[in-house]
């Protein structure tokens, strides 16, 4: 029964932030602002998008599968954070656990790869815009979303079933406010090897190859640019790429950073490092559809003509 209950543990312990226990109520405040935020702004992208039949291309229709694994992101982790912070619900069963953790990985993963299609879209738009129609037809956008999903899925679900494999015998307590995989998997007192070669390395592996294939893209796009003899047609191109570009500089940058600061950043406070770990899972939500909303000029017409018609009614 001891061992039955090492490998079916009931629930685990999310202590929040360390350190920070007396602040936990102010610190959600922010924490619920951008929560609201990232539902209301993505929930209003994914309806004009769906509303609106100017906005049915394919960049716009990545544009939601972002929308949408935000949303993802923002349900799995923030909810759960808040009422740490605020109920001081620290409980956590360990199928939530894993449910949590597979959707905050899998979320992860699908955004790299969506960015890198976007990236696919614009090198197209730009390099073969007379070709644009004929190359990204409907058929080639279901494959590539279906590659993006099956792919995800393929790389994450082995995190859920290696979790599973491991006996929990000692503490259940996580010093976090969510599970994530490694974090998880160092309560056991079993070997762990497979779990940190396996979480961190294939998924790393694939964001990793993510990057380089949008770097190559964006080389060609580049120099596809300015071979342009005019200035306006070089700025119009360019501008076509800016919400991109801000979008991957918010989801990579926070993300190798996290990476290189539980890696070597060993004079960092855990509590700074956890902290840090739940704005980049709440931020990019809340604001990847202001950067679209602000930048893209078709969303923009279609974002104020929905609210005049709202106040005319």
């Amino acid at each position: 029964m001891y061992n039955l209950s090492c490998y079916n543990p009931g629930s685990f312990i999310l202590v929040g932030i360390p350190g920070l226990e007396k602040f936990h109520i102010w610190i959600g405040i922010p924490f619920c602002v951008i929560y609201v935020l990232a539902i209301t702004g993505n929930g209003t992208l994914l309806y004009l998008l769906a509303v609106e039949d100017s906005l049915h291309e394919p960049m716009f229709f990545f544009l939601s599968m972002l929308a949408t694994t935000d949303l993802i992101l923002s349900i799995a982790t923030v909810p759960k954070l808040l009422s740490n912070l605020w109920l001081g619900s620290q409980e956590i069963t360990f199928t939530g656990c894993l449910t949590q953790m597979f959707f905050l990985h899998f979320s992860f993963v699908v955004d790299s790869a969506i960015l890198l299609a976007m990236a696919l879209d614009r090198y197209v738009a730009i390099c073969f815009p007379l070709r644009y129609t004929t190359i990204l037809t409907p058929q080639v956008i279901i494959k590539l979303v279906v590659s993006v999903v099956v792919r995800s899925f393929s790389v994450i679900l082995p995190d859920v079933f290696l979790l599973k494999q491991l006996p929990f015998c000692g503490t259940r307590i996580i010093p976090h406010t969510y599970c994530e995989h490694i974090g998880v998997a160092r309560l056991s007192s079993a070997d762990i090897s497979i779990n940190i070669w396996y979480g961190f390395s294939v998924p790393l592996m694939t964001v990793i190859s993510d990057v380089i294939f949008i770097a190559v893209s964006y080389v060609f796009i580049l120099h596809a640019v300015f071979q342009l003899l005019s200035l306006g047609a070089r700025q119009k191109a360019l501008g076509t790429c800016g919400s991109h570009i801000c979008v991957i500089l918010m989801f990579y940058t926070p993300a190798f950073f996290s990476i290189l600061a539980h890696r070597f950043g060993h004079s960092v406070p855990r509590n700074v490092l956890i902290l840090f770990a739940n704005l980049y899972v709440a931020i990019p939500p809340a604001l990847n559809p202001v950067v679209y909303g602000v930048k893209t000029k078709q969303i923009q017409d279609k974002f104020v003509l929905l609210f005049t018609l709202k106040k005319t009614q």
